[in-house]
């Protein structure tokens, strides 16, 4: 059956949890060395918003917060380049951009600070069959107290939690698929409201499906970064589902390896 709309049905997914192939390596910036993310951090000021606290997790959701606050979300604009310095400078112009360019600056403001952080898109588990709304493009980031990567939504600024520990992707699918009430959602100010939080998870959880990341993080020439079999992402997929190749029924899938295992997704930065 081919769709219009993405289906709202939750599913219960799972994923193995065996030895790191050591193919997949991951690589993230020098965020000291790199002179882009220097820029970045120079330009737009960065370590003011973080310098009040030395708390990781207070630094991950004021530069959240930050993004959120550059630009309103259209779903169809796109910049002239996909890096995030373009989009900061077309934003202050008066552009508005999607969830994918969210993704890209909180990820990089994030980076240049000196948290690993990574673009995540999601995809629902009818991806091939439907003709729009298959994807919502978000963000990880990798903090050193918590030892876990954490989910973090630029579009919404929201940080889903659950009895005090941030949740990554697949944890918070998890939590939602178990019991949603107890899921907290945050940011800079604190807890939003029981219907905002309620209004987003009912809209998110269809994304929690299928998963991918780029094995290069890294700022630098797109001529540079390392693909892994000529392929530049790894996507994680749940167990017993299949391997997308399309996307809405006509965009081919086909930069993408494909693991079931969430220890290969989920390796802590080098």
């Amino acid at each position: 059956m081919i769709n219009i709309s993405p289906s709202t049905r939750l599913k219960s997914i799972t994923f193995s949890e065996t030895d790191l192939n050591p193919i997949y390596q991951l690589y993230y910036s020098d965020t000291i060395n790199n002179a882009y993310l220097r820029e970045l951090r120079q330009v737009y000021k960065l370590d003011s918003l973080t310098e009040r606290t030395d708390n990781e997790f207070e630094k991950i959701k004021a530069i959240l917060d930050w993004t959120n606050k550059q630009w309103a979300h259209s779903g169809s604009n796109t910049p002239s380049k996909s890096d995030p310095l373009t989009i900061l400078k077309e934003a202050k112009k008066g552009n508005n951009f999607r969830c994918v360019e969210y993704g890209i600056v909180s990820a990089a403001a994030l980076n240049s600070i000196g948290i690993p952080s990574r673009v995540l898109a999601l995809k629902t588990a009818d991806v091939e069959k439907v003709k729009y709304g298959a994807g919502h493009v978000v963000a990880e980031t990798y903090s050193k107290e918590f030892e876990k990567w954490i989910f973090i939504d630029g579009q919404f600024n929201a940080i889903p939690i659950l009895n005090n520990i941030p949740l990554n992707a697949v944890e918070f699918q998890k939590a939602i698929k178990g019991n949603s009430v107890n899921i907290k959602i945050i940011n800079s100010k604190g807890d939003i409201s029981k219907a905002e939080k309620e209004r987003y998870i009912a809209w998110i959880s269809k994304y929690l499906f299928y998963y991918d990341i780029t094995f290069d993080n890294r700022y630098i020439a797109n001529k540079d970064k390392v693909k892994i079999n000529e392929k530049s992402k790894l996507m994680l997929v749940p167990l017993n589902a299949d391997n997308p190749s399309v996307f809405q029924r006509k965009n081919k899938i086909d930069d993408c390896l494909y693991t079931n295992n969430i220890n290969d997704f989920y390796q802590k930065p080098n």
